[in-house]
């Protein structure tokens, strides 16, 4: 195996020559004198097609007894083929076997029950659906992380073991941390916000946990969050951001990842209507928009997922919420300036149903007010000291908001539940494989 080697991804520029791919046998057909072997080898799919009078008898033999996802290395010549979606196909020339599976593939061409996939899901994300969501997903990180470099962010790691809660008391998963208590973290806001006084326009990107019994199909236990803080942004700066990202996302997947999404069967149309200015809602109206369409939902709650849904049936592109009742938000959130029962805060609902894929505020910069707000949450105030210093030395007007990327990817891709979002979901009944 120290012959060079050509990616599938590539044959077409090397139309005509001879070439050695290796990868895996995804399917095969026979029609007695012919093998036509369908390759993979994660660029890209080929068909490669073996006669038997053109190469040795042996050798169309041990092809023949290939097993399904057999690793292998092909030898052939590039051949056009307009009717193949590379474009090309490969006349294969000789096929010789890395291994051959011992026994059938668990995950064949019958259909199988979710549970079934999900306990096989690190051979199930070996197929085409999954693949293409998880190209998908890759577009979305990238283009974040890209927009945001070229807009003058810095990327900065925050911990995912924290001793202070991100967003309250419920819903943490807590660890016996040596002589003390911590938790994974929910998020990486308050970090990003130290860190936005020393940058001034920061992000974090990871993975935040949230031990929350949900059930639905917008909820994981553990899930990937892009978090930018930017310093001296106030709640409308903030919103024009996340515009701008959301843009320049969903244009990146149109553009990158035509291809995945209609093999996704995505009504690439409705993607298409996404364009700036998006439409803004005050909480007080978003409520009496849902009573008009049936929701029994009261001021003073929060939006459900059955009120998402149904309020961005209405609209054909991201929908802001702003301006929430302060006593269902968290207790970094700034009062608003005429409201004080309110906070400058917003979720940006994605359309056709899919519900919130973002939440940002204005953060409280004045220290007395964000400690009143700790002890009004009854939070141990000890373990936010150092998020108080931050009022202390040098505040400062600054906006951030989480942007959940699996939420983005399940909008953009049409995926029916969450779980497809993410190569290994983590559910409340699930953390296998």
């Amino acid at each position: 195996m120290t012959a060079p080697w050509t990616y599938i991804k590539d044959l077409p520029s090397r139309e005509g020559k001879e070439v050695v791919i290796r990868g895996w046998l995804y399917n095969m057909r026979s029609s007695g004198k012919i093998h036509f072997l369908q390759l993979r080898d994660g660029t890209g799919t080929v068909q490669g097609v073996m006669v038997k009078k053109e190469v040795s008898e042996e050798n169309f033999a041990e092809a023949k007894g290939l097993w399904l996802e057999a690793s292998v290395e092909v030898a052939g010549t590039v051949r056009k083929d307009d009717r193949a979606p590379s474009g090309v196909e490969l006349t294969v020339s000789s096929v010789s076997v890395i291994q051959n599976p011992s026994e059938e593939y668990p995950i064949g061409k019958k259909d199988h029950g979710i549970d079934f996939l999900l306990d096989h899901r690190h051979l199930w994300l070996r197929s085409p659906r999954q693949q293409a969501i998880l190209k998908i997903r890759e577009a979305v990180i990238w283009s974040a992380r890209e927009f945001l470099r070229n807009d003058g962010y810095m990327l900065v790691d925050s911990p995912i073991i924290s001793g202070a809660a991100g967003e309250g008391a419920s819903g943490l998963f807590e660890l016996d941390y040596f002589d003390s208590k911590a938790y994974l973290a929910q998020t990486g806001q308050l970090y990003a916000e130290a860190a936005a006084a020393a940058f001034g326009k920061v992000y974090t990107l990871g993975p935040t946990f949230r031990a929350e019994k949900s059930k639905t199909r917008r909820h994981l236990t553990e899930f990937w969050m892009l978090e930018p803080e930017v310093a001296f942004f106030d709640h409308e700066a903030n919103m024009d951001l996340q515009e701008r990202l959301i843009c320049h996302i969903v244009a990146y997947a149109l553009e990158h990842c035509r291809r995945e999404l209609e093999f996704l069967e995505r009504d690439i149309s409705k993607l298409e209507a996404v364009k700036a200015p998006f439409p803004h809602l005050q909480y007080d109206e978003a409520i009496e928009m849902l009573k008009k369409l049936g929701s029994d939902t009261p001021y003073g709650s929060d939006l459900g997922n059955d009120d998402e849904t149904i309020l961005t049936k209405e609209f054909d592109r991201p929908v802001f919420i702003e301006n929430y009742p302060k006593k269902i938000k968290a207790f970094y959130m700034k009062e608003h300036p005429e409201n004080p029962d309110l906070v400058l805060c917003d979720d940006l609902l994605a359309p056709e149903g899919y519900g919130e894929i973002i939440g940002g505020s204005q953060r409280e910069d004045s220290y007395d007010r964000l400690l009143a707000r700790i002890r009004e949450e009854k939070l141990p105030e000890e373990a936010y000291d150092w998020y108080l210093d931050l009022r202390k030395y040098g505040t400062f007007v600054h906006s951030g908001f989480g942007m959940g990327i699996e939420r983005v990817v399940a909008w953009i891709a049409g995926l029916q539940h969450i779980r497809e979002a993410i190569p290994w979901p983590r559910t409340i009944y699930r953390v296998k494989p």
